[in-house]
C-alpha cells in the first residue's frame, strides 16, 4: 500500500483526514507550514495506528512549494496512492483591502497548488491499482460571496477542476472527489478576520473537524465526483441555485461586509 499525502496536514480538517485515514491503516506524508505542529501529529498518528509517517513543513504558498513536495517524494522513495489537496486559506472584506501579494498567494495555495500536485503526481497514481484525489472546495463554491469574492471564486475554480477531472479519468483507476465544507471549527475565521456578522453566522452552523473529514474520507472511497458536508449546507447550495443570484449575493453581502 502506498502513502497518503495531505496538504495542511498539522490542524483543523486537514489533521482530521489524516486521522480518519491512519484509522484506516493508510500510512502519511503530511505537509504544512508549521515544523512543531507537524512533528507532534506525525508522531502521534504513527505511534496510536502503527503506520509509517513522515512530514514535510514548506510554505505552500511559494512559487515552486508543489515542485518541492514532489521532489522530497522521489527522493525519499514514497509510493502515492492518496492525494489530498486541503492546504487553502480566505481572505475577508472588500476585494481592495488587500494587497496584490496578499491576493496572489491566496490563489496560489488555493487552486495552483492542488493543480500543480494533481500534474505532478498523477502519472505516478495512474500506475496504482486504485488511487485517489481529495480536493477541499468549500460551500462559498456554490455562489459569488461579496466580502469573500475572491476566496469563493477559488473555490469554485477547485470545485469546477475537481468535477471535470472525475469525469476525465473515470474510465482509470483514478477517482477524483472533491468536499465542501460549510462553517468549520478551525482557524480559517481567524487568518480571514471575518466581522461580528461573520462570525456570528459560522458559529451557529459549524461543524467539527472530525465530522467533515469522516464525511469526506467515506465519499472519497465510495469514489464520489463531489460531497457538501451538512445538511445545512446542502440547503444553502440549492437555495442559491434556485432563488435569484441577485437576492443571494447581497444577503452574503450583508453578512461578510
Amino acid at each position: 500500500m502506498g502513502y497518503a499525502l495531505i496538504t495542511g496536514a498539522s490542524k483543523g480538517i486537514g489533521k482530521a483526514i489524516a486521522e480518519e485515514l491512519a484509522m484506516r491503516k493508510n500510512d502519511l506524508l503530511l505537509v504544512a507550514r508549521s515544523e512543531e505542529l507537524l512533528q507532534q501529529v506525525t508522531a502521534e498518528l504513527g505511534q496510536k495506528y502503527g503506520i509509517k509517517t513522515a512530514y514535510l513543513a514548506i510554505d505552500l504558498s511559494e512559487a515552486d512549494a508543489a515542485q518541492r513536495v514532489f521532489n522530497w517524494c522521489i527522493e525519499q522513495n514514497f509510493n502515492i496512492n492518496i492525494l489530498v489537496n486541503n492546504a487553502g486559506y480566505g481572505l475577508s472584506g472588500s476585494f481592495d483591502r488587500h494587497t496584490l501579494t496578499e491576493n496572489q498567494n491566496m490563489l496560489q495555495l488555493n487552486m495552483l497548488v492542488p493543480v500543480a500536485l494533481t500534474q505532478l503526481f498523477l502519472p505516478q497514481l495512474l500506475l496504482q491499482p486504485q488511487s485517489y484525489i481529495l480536493n477541499t472546495a468549500s460551500s462559498a463554491a456554490y455562489q459569488a460571496v461579496p466580502g469573500l469574492s475572491l476566496y469563493a471564486a477559488s473555490k469554485a475554480f477547485l470545485l469546477r477542476f475537481s468535477r471535470g477531472l472525475h469525469q476525465e479519468l473515470r474510465h482509470k483507476h483514478v477517482s477524483v472527489t472533491c468536499v465542501s465544507p460549510g462553517a468549520t471549527d478551525t482557524d480559517f475565521v481567524l487568518r480571514a478576520k471575518l466581522g461580528p456578522k461573520g462570525l456570528k453566522a459560522a458559529s451557529q452552523v459549524n461543524m467539527t473537524p472530525q465530522a467533515v473529514a469522516k464525511i469526506a474520507v467515506k465519499a472519497m472511497y465510495q469514489k464520489k465526483a463531489e460531497v457538501i458536508t451538512g445538511t445545512i449546507n446542502k440547503l444553502g447550495a440549492f437555495v442559491s441555485w434556485l432563488l435569484p443570484k441577485s437576492l443571494v449575493e447581497r444577503t452574503a453581502m450583508k453578512i461578510y461586509q
